[in-house]
């Protein structure tokens, strides 16, 4: 078995890892958006469901090309993952907090995600496989452009009602600013910025 070999079972293996984690997901984003409390939250999640269903389509299509059948292999990893938000959703009561970790969760699953497809693309042009890159690419941008959004929420009020700030906390936050006059650093795990990952 050359190398070649071995990398496309890879590939068709990730694909289906990849496949088996959107399935997963098109069921555990309608309950996080239900839980939502926050509009902007909600609407984005219920966004993002729309398209986790074309990146099930796409994926499909994508085998249908390679000639292979669509099948799944079990996502150990996004499985933890989502299994993760469940047991938040069980555990917080509904409020900015449980928003604030929601956001955390479904950006942890945007961070899987973006991770595999970014594989996929590589092995995909390795393999000669260009046909499928533009599906691939496709997805890639939207679950990127689905963790700046949740960057967005996050940084725009979500993490400092969280934090039960309130307008009587300005005056505290001024005198903490440095004297330098750089921005105070936002303490949030959901405050990762993917500008620089896009093209």
């Amino acid at each position: 078995m050359n190398d070649q070999t071995t990398l496309r079972k890879l590939f068709i293996d990730e694909l289906r890892d990849a496949y088996h984690a959107e399935k997963q997901l098109t069921k555990a984003l309608p309950k996080l958006a239900k839980a939502s409390t926050t509009p902007a939250l909600r609407k984005a999640l219920e966004a993002h469901l729309k398209e986790t269903e074309n990146h099930v389509t796409r994926l499909e299509q994508v085998f249908e090309a390679l000639q292979e059948p669509a099948k799944t292999k079990v996502c150990a990893g996004m499985a933890g993952i989502i299994e993760e938000g469940s047991d938040l959703l069980k555990e917080e009561d509904k409020g900015s907090a449980l928003d604030a970790g929601i956001i955390a969760g479904a950006q942890r699953a945007e961070h899987y995600e973006m991770a595999a497809y970014g594989s996929l693309m590589a092995w995909a042009k390795v393999l000669g496989h260009d046909d499928v890159l533009e599906l691939l690419e496709a997805t890639l941008e939207e679950e990127k452009a689905a963790d700046e959004t949740l960057s967005e929420l996050a940084e725009g009020g979500i993490n400092e009602a969280a934090a039960g700030k309130d307008e009587e906390d300005d005056s505290d936050e001024d005198e903490a600013v440095p004297a330098r006059g750089g921005r105070s650093s936002k303490s949030s795990a959901q405050g990762v910025s993917t500008k620089q990952g896009r093209r």
